[in-house]
């Protein structure tokens, strides 16, 4: 019986260089988008969506990847959704706050979901896929509020996700998005953390970071 290690197997060819200096080319069509929400618990059926912003990726004549302009809105919870109180200490969000002007369910989509189109167009991508740290987490709450408003025009993929969590793990052995963000040499504010903003524009810059070190 021999014990010996498998060899590697080797990897398949790369694709074309050009390939990776067109967007519509670089993601088979998608366009990554960096979602973060806040929400008032785990369950995206029962517990309110509070919070959503949204970075699309964008690519310069090089083919590197940068993120785009930050879109994102303060959400007004759905009537018949709960609110865990715990959630509401971990985020800081006050519901009541005068300065929060937060929108209907729809029109919060509406208002992330328009420039999303926009870079879709911009780069001749089919379709929208979701970047998020826990990414099936950020999904999940877009599509039960898509769902409950009726909401035509969804953008994204309904179930694929580019998730940080594993290339983060796999780029630097970090799954925890702060140590993640420091290890990529990008710092981390806790300060600023759990805001929808920040993390998704923390998390934009760290699978930009990634994928960018990818295939060169």
């Amino acid at each position: 019986m021999n014990d010996a290690p498998m060899p590697p197997q080797a990897l398949p060819d790369a694709p074309p260089a050009a390939a990776f200096r067109v967007m519509s080319q670089r993601f088979r069509g998608f366009l990554p988008v960096v979602v973060d929400v806040e929400t008032g618990g785990f369950d995206s059926r029962r517990n309110a969506l509070l919070e959503i912003a949204a970075v699309p990726i964008e690519m310069d004549e090089d083919g590197l990847l940068f993120p785009g302009q930050t879109a994102s809105a303060h959400v007004i919870p759905a009537e018949g959704l709960e609110i865990d109180p715990k959630s509401l200490e971990v985020t800081g969000i006050v519901l009541d706050h005068p300065f929060r002007l937060a929108k209907e369910e729809r029109q919060a989509l509406d208002h992330v979901f328009a420039p999303i189109r926009a870079a879709m167009k911009k780069y001749g991508c089919q379709r929208a896929i979701l970047v998020g740290h826990n990414a099936h987490f950020d999904l999940g709450f877009v599509n039960a509020a898509v769902e409950r408003v009726g909401h035509k025009r969804n953008p994204f993929h309904p179930f694929s996700v580019f998730d940080t969590v594993t290339l983060a793990g796999v780029a630097y052995g970090q799954t925890v998005l702060a140590r993640a963000a420091n290890a990529a040499g990008l710092g981390w504010d806790a300060s600023e953390a759990h805001s929808a903003v920040y993390d998704t524009e923390q998390t934009a810059r760290l699978f930009c970071t990634i994928a960018n070190a990818w295939p060169r």
